[in-house]
């Protein structure tokens, strides 16, 4: 890594910081959500942790935490953030197979680097996302939700958000959890369609979506209504959660 890209890494890691870290309503509101999904010492996989503000979240409820992030720089302030308070942090991606996989930095603004060159390419073809660049590559080590189940125990929860590669992390899933989330883009809702459908053939029944980062559910519904609830979004929605259970 070069001087100047080591620069914009630690700017684009302080932003975070502020975004995730700056209001503590944030905290209040991921813990009022992870409430209906978890009990003290239930453990949870936060796979794409990123500064992790879920996994302060979460061990303020008492969950034990396993933080799966690709981002060397991440992964570091996990480590230094939450490591002595008893979260395991793995450094790797989740896939459908274990392997080697190219992960695409954006330095500036960390929290959508990518290992889905199909999101990088819509994004660049999408209104609001056009001053958005990914100027780094690094190569990361990948395993599978079922690989990271064998080595912990199975979760109760499992928080996904990985920037486009929603379904191949839950391909590498063979069996149902307790509740599950994952992010879509409206840029990319063929994505979140199929990660439904994916649910589906896991034994998930239902579905329900917080938008933004608005941390709020509403009714749960069918998975054909939530079919119908992403296609009726207005693409200003820009992205959200999908939770399932």
């Amino acid at each position: 890594m070069s001087f100047g890209a080591s620069l914009g890494a630690y700017s684009g890691l302080l932003r975070s910081l502020r975004i995730y870290y700056g209001d503590p309503s944030h905290k209040r509101a991921l813990m009022a959500l992870y409430r209906e999904f978890l009990n003290d010492g239930d453990l949870a996989f936060d796979v794409g942790a990123h500064v992790g503000d879920r996994v302060a979240a979460l061990r303020a409820l008492g969950i034990r935490v396993i933080a799966v992030e690709p981002q060397p720089l991440m992964a570091r302030v996990l480590r230094i953030f939450y490591g002595w308070r008893g979260v395991h942090v793995v450094q790797k991606a989740i896939a459908a197979q274990p392997g080697t996989l190219s992960l695409q930095i954006n330095s500036r603004n960390p929290t959508v680097s990518s290992l889905s060159t199909n999101f990088v390419r819509a994004a660049s073809e999408s209104d609001g996302w056009q001053n958005e660049i990914w100027d780094m590559n690094e190569t990361i080590e990948a395993t599978t939700l079922d690989a990271l189940i064998r080595q912990f125990g199975r979760p109760r929860f499992i928080k996904i958000d990985v920037e486009g590669f929603e379904l191949e992390a839950l391909t590498g899933l063979s069996s149902r959890v307790d509740g599950l989330s994952f992010e879509f883009v409206t840029m990319q809702r063929d994505i979140a369609h199929a990660c439904i459908d994916r649910c589906v053939q896991l034994g998930f029944t239902q579905f329900n979506v917080s938008l933004a980062e608005t941390l709020r559910l509403g009714e749960w519904r069918s998975a054909d209504e939530m079919h119908d609830t992403l296609r009726t979004l207005s693409a200003d929605e820009n992205s959200g959660d999908i939770y399932a259970r």
